[in-house]
C-alpha cells in the first residue's frame, strides 16, 4: 500500500512511502525524478521503478520536491526538500519497518545530480543547504546524472543556470553547496548507469565526472544503444543493472 505523506508544510513537499508486505524491516530506495529542475515534470516520471524495487523487496520513498517554476523551488529551496525529505525517513521509522542503515538513493537527470548531491551532504559547511544529514546512504545511482553543474550550463536550454540562480561566475558559494563535482572526494559509493546513445546528456559529460572524481567508489556503466529515457524503464536492462546492485549490497 502506498502512503502519500507529508515531510514540509508546502503543497509541494510531499512522498509516496510504499512498504512490502512482511515484517521487516526493510531496506528503502530514495527516488528523486528529473525534469531539468524545472516543474513541468513530476514524481510520476520514477513510479514504474518504484513499483520494481517493491517488487524485488524494498520499502520505497518516492519524492516530490519545488521546482524551477515553484514558489520557493531552484536553489537553495530545492536542495533543501530534497534534504528535508530524505531525512524524515528517521520519524517514518518510527512507524513503519524501515531499516535506516540500507537507504539507497536513485536519481535520474537532474534527479541524478540531486541525488548525488544527497549522498555528498556530509562534505558541507555549516549553514549550506542540506547540512548535517541525518540520514546517510550507503550508495547513490545516477541515471543520466547531471553531474558536475558547472561544466554543463549549456544542457537543457539554459537549464543549470535557471536552477541556480546564476552562473558559477555569478553565484560560486551556491555552486560550491550545490555542485557534486565540487563537492569531492566522494564519501558514499556511486553507481552511474548512462545509456551510450543518450543526446540529453551525452556520455562523455558523465565520463568527464568520472574523470574528475577519480575515486574507486565511483561506478559507471554505459549501456550499449540506450536513449536518455531507457535508463528508467523497469524493463530495460539498465534497471536491472541497478536492482542488481542493490542486491549485492543486501541481500
Amino acid at each position: 500500500m502506498t502512503e502519500r505523506i507529508a515531510y514540509g508544510e508546502d503543497a509541494l513537499q510531499f512522498a509516496d512511502l510504499t512498504v512490502p508486505s512482511g515484517a521487516g524491516p526493510f531496506p528503502v530506495v530514495v527516488f528523486i525524478h528529473g525534469g531539468f529542475w524545472r516543474n513541468a515534470f513530476g514524481l510520476d516520471l520514477a513510479e514504474p521503478q518504484a513499483a520494481s524495487a517493491v517488487a524485488a523487496g524494498y520499502a520505497t520513498w518516492n519524492i516530490e520536491y519545488r521546482r524551477v517554476g515553484d514558489s520557493g523551488g531552484g536553489y537553495p529551496g530545492t536542495l533543501d526538500d530534497v534534504a528535508a525529505a530524505i531525512d524524515r525517513l528517521v520519524s517514518l521509522a518510527d512507524d513503519h519497518p524501515l531499516d535506516l542503515g540500507r537507504v539507497a538513493v536513485v536519481g535520474h537527470s537532474a534527479g541524478g545530480h540531486l541525488a548525488l548531491w544527497a549522498g555528498q551532504r556530509e562534505q558541507l559547511g555549516v549553514g549550506a543547504p542540506g547540512a548535517d544529514p541525518a540520514v546517510v546512504p550507503v550508495l547513490v545511482v545516477g541515471q543520466a546524472p547531471v553531474a558536475d553543474l558547472g561544466g554543463n550550463i549549456d544542457l537543457g536550454g539554459g537549464a543549470v543556470v535557471a536552477f541556480m540562480g546564476g552562473s558559477p561566475k555569478d553565484v560560486p558559494q551556491a555552486y560550491d553547496d550545490a555542485d557534486p563535482a565540487r563537492l569531492l572526494p566522494v564519501v558514499v559509493p556511486q553507481l552511474l548507469v548512462q545509456g551510450g546513445n543518450d543526446l540529453i546528456v551525452p556520455p562523455a559529460r558523465v565520463e568527464a565526472y568520472v574523470a574528475s572524481a577519480d575515486s574507486e567508489l565511483v561506478e559507471l556503466v554505459v549501456v550499449a544503444g540506450a536513449d536518455h529515457f531507457d535508463v528508467i524503464d523497469p524493463g530495460h536492462e539498465s534497471w536491472t543493472i541497478v536492482l542488481d546492485r542493490l542486491a549485492t549490497l543486501w541481500n
